[in-house]
């Protein structure tokens, strides 16, 4: 199991699926990064010797923003946008979707899982709700 960039890549796939554990190496990317070093995306990441290795991290290094650095980078851009108050940051901030989709129905990706809010029918429930609440 090789370890690129502090990410443990899986050593029974092939090299272009196994570069996608890395965040931010995504399908094209993975196979570019392949064709550059001129490595066969074919074969097993645990074919690599650590010469090729030290290779893949280099250059993925000098030319993408990988890992923590785009981490911290998408974390500042969504601070910057809370901070400014504009609409997508208090999407953001709210946990709801920013990019325009429907709320009313499905969001439960953002939305996390439903929450019942309605009336309790049972008298015991309900005073034990009201005493829960205080």
């Amino acid at each position: 199991m090789p370890r690129i960039l502090g990410v443990d890549v899986p050593g029974n796939k092939r090299l272009e699926i196994g570069l996608r554990y890395i965040y931010g190496i995504g399908p094209t990317r993975a196979v570019e990064v392949c064709e550059e070093l001129r490595l066969d995306p074919a074969m097993n990441t645990s074919e690599l010797a650590e010469a090729d290795i030290a290779r893949i991290a280099q250059h993925l290094q000098e030319r993408y923003m990988v890992e923590g650095d785009l981490r911290r980078q998408t974390a500042q851009d969504i601070r910057r946008l809370v901070s400014i108050k504009s609409y997508r940051g208090s999407r953001h901030q709210r946990g709801l979707p920013v990019h325009g989709q429907r709320t009313q129905t499905n969001a439960r990706t953002r939305k996390g899982g439903k929450k019942t809010v309605g009336a309790i029918r049972d008298r015991a429930a309900r005073k034990q709700a009201r005493t829960d609440g205080k």
